[in-house]
Parts: C-alpha cells; structure tokens; sequence
C-alpha cells in the first residue's frame, strides 16, 4: 500500500510478530484499535521454527498477568511446562532440588519461543482489527509521517501507508531503532557480556519418558560457567550452555568436535549421555552473543520502541519475555486513557525505564548466582532464612527473586530496593548466628521497614 492511501488517524503499525508485537496487537485491538503488525520472517504458522537459535523461555507472573489480559492465557496454557525449583547437578549427576518459593503457585512455566508466538499469531489471526502481514522486512521509518519501509522477498522497498503510532517491537537488532539512531535521534549501545551461549536439544528416552525431573529448571553450575536445560511439552528438554567467549575454558578452547565432546564427559557427564547426536549438534547450532542494551529515548515522534528494542537484557533471570509483556499491559493502558498517542508514549518511557534498567542489573547479578554463588557453603542457609522471614513477617519481607517472580504488583524498582536491604538483614543475621524468631530479626525487619 502506498502512503497516499490512508491519514493513518486510527492506525497503529507494529513492526515485529514475535511474542511482545503480536501480545500488543491483542491488546490494542481489544481497545478497538486498528493494528498492522509487519514481520520480516515467514508465518509460523505454516513454516517450521530454527532450533539453535534462541533461549527457551520462562513465563512467571508478569507475563501470566500479561497473557491473561489479552485473554489468551488459557490458548497458551497447553504449551506450558511446570517448574517448581532449580535441580543442581554436581559431577555426579546429582544435586538438591531447590524450590522457587513455598507456596504451590508460587513456580514459573519453560515454553518454547515457537509455540508461544505461533500461539498468540492464532489468536490474532482470528480478531478482524489486525491485519498481518508475513516476510516484510522492516528496514526504517519516517517519525514525523509514521511511513514505515519494508523490502520484500525480491528486494523490492515498499512504503506502508502513514499511522498515527509505529511501535518498533523488532527485537534486539531492532532496524528502525538503527534507522533512527542513524539520523542522530536516539543513542544506542550495547554493554556486551563476556559471555556467550550455545543450545543443545536433549530428547526424550525410549517410549518418551522424561530424561530428567520435568518439573524443574536443571542447573549444572560450575563458577565460571554452567549448563542449563529447561523442559518442554514433548518430554524433550532446551539445554543452554553459558561459558565466556575466549580464555582457557570457553567457547574458543572447543574450537573441534573432541574438544567439545571431551569437555562435557568432564564437566557435565550425564547431560553428555543424554545427547546421542552431541557432535553435530555442537557443531551446526550457532554460538550466540549476550548483552544488555541501553537506548534513550525510546520515543521520538510518531515512532516508539518496547521490548529489546529499547531494552533487552541478558536471560539470566527469566524476565527479558515476562519484561516484554509488562511493557504490553501498561502501553495499551496508557494509549486507551489518553487521547493523546504521544503523550502516552512519553509517559510509558518516564514510568517504565526505572523498572527495565533495575531488572537490567538483576538479570546479570543472577547469572552470578546461577553459575557461582548457588556453590557457596552458606547458599542453602541464606535461602532458608530468606522463607523463614518471609513466614515470620509476612508482607513485609518476600525473597528478592519472589518479588521479581511472583508479585507482578511489584515494580522491578522497587523489588531492587527492597532487596539491597534484605541483604543486610540476612547477612546482620547469618553472621550473629541468629534466627527468623530471635530479637534480632524483629528489631532489622523494624529498621528496614
């Protein structure tokens, strides 16, 4: 279509269908909002999703709150896993489960990126107000028209008609977030992680029997590095590996199959045996890059990014998705109380950016956790005082990862501040060899209230 055809007055375009455009989409229209989503890959619907190349995902309260807002949580829910704890795995194959929380609902879901955004395409296939358009791949935009350019699959450019909001949800490498820092109207930069990752599938034994507990993230913490494998709908498990880019033990020193295979039967010998296809796998899948990305602003004109667009994060704390769907919920929010798109789109950046840049610092401290500090003598005692607090004073102390996990009525901001004090308690008590009942805990709990 071409830009004379329309004034774009009652049109949002979303460039990007992944899971956060395409929740967006849902929401909007649910508003009675017109919404185009453009997406430079083929419909999932009807193609089959790249293994290799992207971290399983984990669901927990926000992105659950999110889904069930746009009513197509019980859609999604069959594509859900169950994870109660974290299985560490020592040498030996064996480890404490340890629990996310103490009450039954207090778990996160594993789901595959694939079947979670093919899901939600269904669904917003099935709403009249969203048009989708498939292999568009978005290239730049005009932010004082809201024209968006996309080339085809012949290399052909095209101009969409104008809209009155262009919401860039194309992810980390975002083009339009690119077009426009290239005409000086936002900065962009990414603080990369040392560290790199690469994925492995681990399918199902004989007659589909789960190769580990199901209902658990599986940790293989090793200091430095670590695996990770996450459950899925099949009985097969997404096995992740995180390890530093160069050095003696990283990606660079398993530049051969052997040195790979030889490096797992030492390091991670029971996930090794469960990978009958290691070599090729190790080989053919991509070795991915980590970082966290800092933009400002994120809205300039008709033109506003959300998502790792604006401000992807590292996945070591499972919320980059649930991060994602929260922008979603207070965007369309915002758009659907005032008439104003571009004032919305300036209060959503003033709102959000102290919580995405929190939950920026606590995805890379938990990556710290996962890999080392779960090894430390007094990590187990920590965790255990952290649930008996939160039972002695109820409401006002929840573990910081519960906070982030399980409350979506907690900001990011706030679940940050809250737990630089709790770390203060826990270490006065641990230190003072004192309980969750003693004096002690009562007169901290009344200062850090």
């Amino acid at each position: 279509m071409s830009a004379a055809g329309h004034d774009g007055s009652d049109l949002v375009t979303i460039v990007g269908a992944g899971p956060v455009g395409t929740l967006l989409a849902l929401l909007l229209a649910r508003d009675g909002r017109r919404v185009r989503l453009l997406e430079k890959r083929s419909d999932p619907r009807q193609s089959a999703g790249e293994r290799g190349r992207s971290i399983n995902l984990a669901l927990a309260a926000r992105g659950l709150t999110a889904l069930e807002q746009a009513g197509v949580l019980e859609r999604v829910r069959p594509e859900l896993v169950e994870m109660r704890g974290r299985q560490l795995h020592d040498l030996q194959g064996r480890g404490p489960l340890l629990p996310y929380g103490q009450r039954p609902e207090e778990v996160i879901y594993a789901v595959s990126r694939t079947r979670l955004n093919t899901a939600l395409i269904e669904a917003a296939a099935e709403v009249p107000l969203i048009e989708m358009h498939f292999s568009r791949r978005g290239i730049d935009v005009d932010p004082d028209s809201g024209c968006v350019n996309w080339r085809d699959a012949a290399g052909s450019v095209v101009t969409e008609e104008p809209a009155a909001l262009v919401v860039a949800a194309d992810g980390a490498g975002s083009a339009l977030r690119n077009g426009l820092q290239d005409r000086g109207l936002l900065q962009a930069t990414d603080d990369a992680l040392a560290h790199d990752y690469k994925e492995l599938q681990i399918p199902a034994l004989a007659g589909g029997a789960w190769a580990f507990e199901p209902h658990a993230l599986h940790i293989w913490p090793r200091g430095e590095f670590m695996l990770i494998a996450l459950p899925n709908p099949d009985h097969s498990f997404t096995a992740t590996l995180f390890m530093p880019a160069l050095g003696a033990a990283s990606f660079e020193s398993l530049g051969t199959p052997a040195a790979a295979r030889a490096f797992f039967a030492r390091e991670f010998p029971d996930a090794l045996a469960l990978v009958p296809d290691f070599d090729e796998q190790f080989a053919q899948h991509p070795q991915g890059k980590l970082a966290t990305l800092y933009c400002w602003p994120w809205h300039v004109r008709r033109v506003l990014l959300i998502g790792d667009a604006a401000h992807a994060i590292v996945p070591f704390h499972g919320q980059g998705l649930n991060c994602g769907f929260e922008d979603c919920v207070l965007l369309a929010d915002l758009l659907a109380r005032h008439a104003d798109s571009q004032f919305a789109c300036t209060e959503f950046e003033n709102q959000r950016r102290p919580d995405t840049d929190a939950i920026a610092a606590m995805a890379i401290e938990n990556y710290q956790e996962m890999r080392e500090t779960v090894l430390a003598p007094d990590f187990a005692a920590r965790k255990q005082l952290a649930l008996d607090l939160e039972r002695r004073f109820p409401g006002r102390f929840i573990p910081r990862y519960s906070m982030v996990m399980f409350h979506a009525e907690i900001p990011y901001s706030e679940a940050r501040r809250r737990g630089t004090l709790q770390r203060g308690v826990l270490d006065a008590l641990l230190a003072a060899g004192a309980g969750a009942d003693s004096a002690l805990a009562a007169r901290l709990m009344g200062e850090s209230g």
